[in-house]
């Protein structure tokens, strides 16, 4: 793994991917990036699910939301940032399971620094969770976001409940995908959470669509895409 920065935006190495390591509070994180258009308006990071139950930046999940934000044939083309929280595979420190979200803050960091634009913000399950906690937990992220993707939000896990009391104050672009036979999420409950948010907000629903987003992975990055596309710049 490099620990040089990748090339700045506006090089030649658009379509490629770097492997480096960023700096996080717990130490290095591993990191890649995959390059975008050198005009892109806006850079990306997806956050990957829960570092105990094998998550880690290369999960489908995470993968399929990085190609709808990164690949030309979903018409975006943005370059986009994932990592491993602290204690995945390369990265150091160890699993908190709240503390995750000083790594999602570091990850913003380096993305902002390196290419000088505003940001998406996109995670899976408790990716997700850590992801909506750096936006309206108890430190909010003060980096220049522009709108945040919430895939497969869970409300319930092994004995755990997460909870996002700040949410109704979150007045930044949301999309929330799940499906809606997601065991960690009931349909029903998911959508009354959702209905406190503050605008604006997206529901998507998928039919018969478990947690991980079996069989529906084009459905899912079908509507990352034409929700960003809809946006105000």
């Amino acid at each position: 793994m490099e620990n040089r920065p990748p090339s700045p935006p506006g090089s030649s190495q658009r379509g490629s991917i770097r492997s480096f390591a960023l700096a996080g509070p717990a130490g290095k994180l591993e990191a890649v990036l995959n390059l975008g258009r050198a005009d892109a308006p806006f850079a990306a990071l997806v956050c990957h699910p829960h570092p105990l139950y094998g998550g880690n930046l290369h999960n489908k999940v995470v993968y399929h939301a990085m190609k709808a934000l990164n690949d030309p044939v979903w018409g975006l083309g943005w370059p986009v940032l994932r990592f491993n929280f602290r204690s995945v595979d390369c990265s150091q420190g160890q699993y908190d399971g709240q503390a995750e979200v000083e790594d999602v803050f570091a990850a913003l960091d380096w993305l902002e620094h390196e290419f000088d634009r505003p940001l998406i913000l996109a995670g899976f399950s408790f990716g997700a969770a850590m992801a909506l906690n750096a936006c309206c937990g108890s430190n909010p992220s003060q980096h220049r976001l522009h709108a945040l993707i919430a895939l497969g939000l869970p409300l319930q896990t092994e004995g755990r409940t997460y909870s996002y009391p700040s949410l109704h104050h979150l007045t930044l672009p949301k999309l929330f995908i799940s499906g809606d036979r997601d065991s960690f999420a009931p349909a029903e409950q998911l959508t009354h959470l959702i209905s406190s948010a503050a605008e604006p907000k997206r529901q998507l629903l998928l039919h018969g669509v478990d947690h991980f987003f079996s069989d529906h992975l084009h459905p899912m990055q079908r509507a990352i895409a034409s929700w960003l596309k809809e946006l105000p710049s």
